[in-house]
């Protein structure tokens, strides 16, 4: 390619930056007005609307047509729109801190990097955050595809009115860093015990004899390895690069797949994306197919139960307490008239909120 051609296709891309930035200012223009719309039908109104987002960003991936990736073009647009909503109103939310946790990540990934991010020391934190007011939303992680359930989260529903407002999928790719120069120097390994569980393989085989410490996050871990001699920790690049440790090892974790799922919480209800799930918790009377009766409902109306989890009810010894997530919205009807039959036969009965799949 000659050097007339290159400049040719310089000036075509500088032509296309000036389009792109003026479009841009134009869609933060729009949003600016709806903004003083919104603030002009009350106090109450929500700006953030993730039906809405989680729409745009379904036909984005729909109607791309290469050469970036469906996944790529919704990242661009993830930013532009959290830009935007920035404009209408500053979204501050809650995650499951310190800085540099996956939690974190998710967060961002969800929500785009023009958010405020509020780091919180627990899980319970984060709720009371989001049920004062003080933060709009908050992140917490619910499920890993290797280790399971994170408990602690699903116990919190049990007493919380929040609802869950939406999800994200994380793919979780571990990093041994430390300030050790090699793992010949390693006798002590801190990380979230979800981590530890996630990286047993490869901890067997390369750190048989390192100390397992668990940690409240990643995070932390790696906060607390940066002034630990002979330490190192699980955690993620960021976090590495936060608390200025270096990096040992990538990508060990034992199952390529790793991912971990985080739910949204947030205040208010979520109106029908097209794609949604709807979380629930119910627990049945003690007798012989009593959970069996109360799923029969689902099967009946053709609704997809995608999980099921029991925990102890904390109410009294051997009750439990079942989370389920099913396909669908609690306004779609077939979904609404399993829910009246399973309320109708439940000892207690919750829908935790229904909410858009994860679209990135």
């Amino acid at each position: 390619m000659s050097s007339d051609q290159l400049n040719s296709f310089r000036e075509c891309i500088d032509q296309l930056d000036e389009q792109i930035q003026r479009l841009i200012n134009e869609r933060a223009a729009c949003a600016e007005q709806i903004a003083r719309i919104k603030q002009a039908q009350g106090e109450d109104t929500v700006f953030y609307r993730p039906e809405r987002e989680a729409q745009i960003l379904q036909k984005i991936k729909a109607r791309n047509q290469g050469p970036l990736s469906g996944e790529e073009m919704a990242h661009l647009f993830r930013e532009i729109m959290s830009s935007c909503l920035a404009l209408e109103q500053p979204l501050r939310v809650a995650y499951l801190g310190p800085q540099g946790t996956y939690t974190q990540a998710a967060a961002l990934k969800h929500f785009g990097h023009a958010v405020h991010t509020v780091s919180m020391a627990t899980i319970d934190e984060v709720f009371r955050e989001v049920e004062s007011g003080s933060a709009h939303y908050g992140v917490v992680p619910v499920e890993n595809s290797t280790e399971g359930v994170i408990s602690h989260t699903l116990d919190t529903f049990l007493s919380s009115p929040l609802q869950i407002c939406g999800e994200v999928e994380l793919r979780i790719h571990h990093c041994l860093s430390s300030g050790e120069n090699s793992l010949a120097g390693i006798n002590k390994v801190f990380s979230h015990q979800q981590s530890l569980g996630q990286c047993r393989e490869w901890l067997d085989t390369h750190l048989p004899r390192a100390e397992r410490i668990a940690m409240s996050s990643n995070a932390e871990a790696a906060r607390l390895a940066a002034s630990t001699p002979s330490a190192a920790a699980i955690a993620s690049l960021e976090a590495a690069e936060i608390y200025g440790l270096g990096v040992l090892a990538k990508n060990i974790e034992d199952r390529p797949d790793n991912t971990t799922r985080f739910l949204v919480i947030g205040r208010n209800k979520v109106a029908p994306s097209g794609k949604d799930k709807t979380s629930l918790l119910f627990s049945t009377r003690n007798r012989p197919g009593a959970l069996y009766d109360m799923l029969t409902p689902l099967s009946r109306q053709g609704v997809n139960m995608t999980r099921i989890e029991s925990r102890p009810s904390q109410q009294a010894m051997w009750d439990y307490v079942f989370f389920i997530d099913i396909e669908g919205h609690a306004e779609d009807d077939k979904v609404a008239a399993a829910l009246r039959e399973l309320e109708a036969h439940a000892a207690m009965f919750k829908v935790l909120g229904s909410y858009p799949m994860a679209v990135l």
